[in-house]
């Protein structure tokens, strides 16, 4: 039983001017700008983005000011904001073999049409600390190249046109919004995608991490890592025809795994599949990983038991606001539960007292 602390108005007033001074730092340092942690913390801005759901780099730039830091606050400003916008349509979805690739690998094919592009990655660097950060000068700027738009053929295309790996199915229902519904279960496939892009990254990273360590029948091969701006598109019934409203960088990852056939699907390749805001590979990675661990049921797979393998465990858990709500809530004052169970520990123990000493009369 929760019980609500009286005459605090004071306190929480004075707590809140103490988390302003702290969020502030040292008056005599140049404060942080939006625009700053915007351009120069972006794969901070792209997870508050992702996991809050909104894609909006100068909010979540706020956010991330705001919160000192602490992404998950900011996720959980985001969120909240969100809900207070309204819903004015749905945009068609995203054509990410259009997209405008700044970063897209591929680990299956070496050579493939439009070639890798390795863009901006910490793949190849080398993790020591770079002292000349330190002395906040400008570094040389490097060349590089503007965004590919010639054509890029996803990878698993070649697979499909040999037959090697399954054909996807295409549906023209409309998802449902785990934003406006209650997340039920069993989950569909674009409600599990829903669940696992606004999930934790590093809880969807740690199931991802346990398939490949043996805990699912997971051997995932990345067919196509994608990274680059896509065009935002929405019906207009006025006009008759789309129109294009902006564009968005999303991450997207299809990995391809093994299948050994079933009953009626012959041996070939799955998929999993991730896209998430921003430029956010390690996420969409993870995704694709625990996403294909999820589709056990619908290639006619032996659920092994696996943590990955548990929809109703993934999903249910993958939540770092709910998670961080259920486990902060235990900060609240339960002094009514408290004493009862203080109570219930004293009785037990008088009880124990009584029955030894009774014992000890008796012999």
């Amino acid at each position: 039983m929760y019980v609500a602390v009286k005459g605090g108005e004071r306190a929480i007033d004075n707590a809140h001017a103490w988390l302003a001074e702290e969020r502030r730092g040292d008056p005599t340092i140049a404060e942080l700008s939006v625009a700053q942690i915007r351009e120069q913390l972006a794969l901070a801005v792209n997870r508050v983005m992702a996991e809050g759901s909104l894609y909006d780099p100068d909010l979540a730039a706020l956010a991330i000011k705001q919160s000192r830091g602490d992404l998950i606050e900011a996720i959980f400003l985001i969120r909240a904001y969100r809900t207070t916008l309204p819903r004015l349509g749905h945009s068609r979805p995203l054509e990410t073999g259009e997209m405008a690739c700044d970063r897209r690998i591929s680990a299956t094919f070496k050579d493939v049409p439009g070639g890798q592009v390795l863009g901006p990655t910490f793949d190849y660097t080398h993790r020591l600390l770079d002292f000349k950060l330190a002395a906040e000068g400008e570094l040389p700027k490097a060349a590089h190249q503007p965004a590919s738009t010639g054509a890029m053929p996803r990878v698993t295309e070649y697979l499909r046109d040999e037959g090697l790996i399954q054909t996807e199915a295409n549906s023209d229902a409309t998802p449902p919004d785990m934003t406006r519904q209650p997340l039920e279960f069993p989950a569909s496939r674009p409600l599990r995608l829903q669940a696992l892009t606004r999930g934790d990254e590093g809880f969807v990273l740690s199931m991802a991490y346990s398939t490949q360590r043996g805990y699912a029948r997971n051997h995932p091969f990345v067919g196509e890592l994608r990274i680059g701006a896509v065009a935002v598109e929405l019906d207009i019934p006025a006009l008759g025809f789309a129109v294009e409203i902006g564009e968005i960088t999303v991450t997207e990852c299809e990995t391809v795994n093994q299948f050994t056939g079933s009953k009626s699907e012959p041996p070939q390749f799955t998929r999993g599949y991730g896209l998430v805001f921003g430029q956010t590979e390690r996420k969409a990675i993870s995704m694709a990983l625990v996403d294909r661990a999820l589709r056990w049921d619908e290639l006619g797979e032996d659920n092994l038991g696996a943590p990955a393998q548990d929809e109703e465990f993934v999903l249910a858990h993958c939540d770092n606001i709910q998670a961080t709500g259920f486990l902060e809530h235990i900060k609240l004052p339960h002094y009514v539960d408290f004493q009862s169970e203080m109570e219930l520990v004293r009785k037990m123990r008088a009880e124990i007292a009584d029955g030894q000493a009774t014992l000890e009369a008796a012999q």
